[in-house]
């Protein structure tokens, strides 16, 4: 039974990164809106922590290997809509995980459907910018906003007698904060840290946090490379009739993404 709940224990092994967003083209560009779209990727080197289905734990401790060996697929992608110092941010997030196999008694098998889901909306300020000793243009935003979770967490187990269905699916809303330093290095790359916080004990979600540091890369006039490190972390825990339901999970990992501007 380890390998079937470590695919069910893998329901956030791609998910919840942050975009590292580059300041405006050029300060001509400051003054009128400015949209980007990123699609991104979250590979975790690591993940350690617990999961819980209908009251069973189990210990995770893997490796991006054994993560991929259970991914089915994966789409995630991030919308920022900037006009001069104000900015509307929304992310949008799917990943679906599973894995199968026989159990060591009684010739039943067992089926493991693992799905996680979350959209949120950030209203954004960019409280401070200017440009430093040498020349080059700096910028922090503070972000505030909502978040819609889904988390599916659910094992069946077929025959030879009658089936039977462990966990379920949780939906929650919560709030979020985020801050964001971005500063340019030259006039191709740039460096951004970003740090989110959601949860604070809203609906079962006691905190999701968010760390991320990387590089942007203006390779072309209208889209950017993005990578980086970050750090992820999540304590979910919902106690349901069949037992408690819960997701205590810590990741790091490389980011990567391209971005487009107009």
């Amino acid at each position: 039974m380890n390998k079937l709940f470590l695919a069910g224990g893998l329901a956030l092994a791609f998910g919840q990164t942050a975009s590292a967003q580059s300041l405006a083209r050029s300060e001509d560009d400051e003054g009128a809106w400015r949209h980007s779209i990123t699609p991104y990727l979250f590979l975790p080197l690591s993940t350690t922590g617990t999961s819980t289905i209908d009251g069973s734990s189990v210990e995770l401790d893997l490796s991006l290997s054994e993560v991929l060996d259970v991914l089915q697929g994966a789409a995630s992608v991030r919308y920022e809509g900037w006009n001069g110092d104000f900015g509307i941010i929304s992310e949008l997030y799917y990943v679906k995980l599973g894995g199968g196999g026989a159990l060591p008694v009684g010739g039943a098998s067992a089926d493991v459907d693992v799905r996680q889901t979350f959209f949120n909306v950030q209203g954004a300020y960019r409280f401070a910018k200017g440009v430093n000793a040498s020349g080059r243009r700096y910028a922090a935003d503070a972000a505030i906003g909502v978040k819609w979770n889904r988390l599916k967490q659910e094992i069946n187990i077929a025959g030879p007698g009658p089936g039977m269905t462990l966990g379920g699916t949780e939906e929650w809303i919560e709030p979020m904060i985020a801050l964001r330093y971005v500063t340019e290095i030259n006039d191709t790359w740039s460096f951004a840290s970003r740090a989110e916080l959601s949860g604070f004990g809203v609906n079962g979600d006691d905190l999701q946090y968010v760390v991320l540091a990387g590089f942007d890369w203006k390779g072309w006039e209208n889209t950017s490379l993005r990578f980086g490190y970050q750090f992820y972390g999540i304590d979910y825990s919902n106690d349901r009739p069949s037992g408690e339901f819960a997701y205590d999970m810590d990741q790091n990992g490389i980011y990567a993404a391209v971005a487009f501007h107009f």
